[in-house]
């Protein structure tokens, strides 16, 4: 039973672990890129 339960945790645990680590650096890269969108080329931020 632990041989089956452990190899699925630690799957699980790493998916966990790359779509926090995706959303911690992709949230902040967009609004900086919208800000610099809009500073430099006038595009308003909700486009």
């Amino acid at each position: 039973m632990n041989a089956i339960i452990f190899p699925i945790a630690i799957v699980g645990g790493a998916a966990g672990l790359l779509s926090t680590i995706y959303l911690t650096i992709s949230l902040p890269a967009i609004i900086i890129w919208k800000i610099y969108r809009k500073i430099h080329l006038g595009i308003p931020m909700t486009k």
